[in-house]
Parts: C-alpha cells; structure tokens; sequence
C-alpha cells in the first residue's frame, strides 16, 4: 500500500521520543473514551440512559467518551463497567527502553504469594499453646 504524506509526516515526527510519547498516551485516552462509547451503544443506550444509571450527568458520560478526556478515575470505569455487565483491566507493561535514573526498587512479587513454612509453624505453635 502506499504511503501518504500523512504517512510520511508521522513516521517522521515518531523520530522525536516526546511527540511519540504524546502519541503513544493519546492513543490510550482514545482507546478508552471508544471502548465506552461502543459497550454503551451495544448495550442499548443513550449517554443520558447511562447517566441515570451512574447517577451521573450526560454531560459526565460524554467526558467519559471524548478522547481527548483524561480524568478517568478507577473507580468511576468500575461504575460504567458494571453498568454494562463487563469488567476493567488494567495493565502495566514495560517500557521499551528503560529511563535513566528510574529504577525498580525490588523485583515483582507474583499477587498471590504462596504460604510460607514460617506462618505453618506460627499456626502450630499457637495451636500447641492453648
């Protein structure tokens, strides 16, 4: 296919880590204001029906769909996924190429972390006690 300037324009302006890094967050508001907006018209409703049951304002549900809105909250994407009987998930990925002078302080820790033999014998002890 070929490229247009728009094209061409981008993937010259990708070049500069600022404007890609803009690029790459407007990407993810976009993201999140289209998935809102299409589970909404696939549930049926209107931004005001949707309101009513946020208990919210259309005028918020309208934010909430506008790409260039950054201000969700986790708490209000819980209320409109419960709303529209779907589920928010939330992923961190890595970075490509990691920045200078930031650093992980400890290595991951998996969520649920396995009981250990330590907090076995605490049980026993107590239970031995009694």
């Amino acid at each position: 296919m070929k490229k247009t300037n728009f094209d061409r324009y981008l993937q010259e302006q990708m070049k500069d880590e600022a404007f890609a890094a803009r690029f790459e967050q407007a990407g993810q508001a976009w993201d999140v204001a289209l998935q809102i907006a299409s589970l909404r018209r696939q549930a049926g409703l209107s931004q005001k029906e949707l309101a009513i049951a946020l208990k919210t304002s259309q005028q918020q549900v309208s934010r909430l769909e506008s790409p260039s809105y950054e201000g969700h909250s986790l708490s209000m994407l819980r209320r409109v996924a419960d709303v529209l009987h779907t589920r928010v998930r939330i992923v961190f990925e890595p970075i490509k190429k990691p920045q200078p002078g930031i650093h992980a302080a400890e290595a991951a820790v998996p969520y649920r972390a396995e009981r250990t033999q330590i907090g076995r014998n605490k049980k026993e002890e107590a239970g031995r006690k009694k």
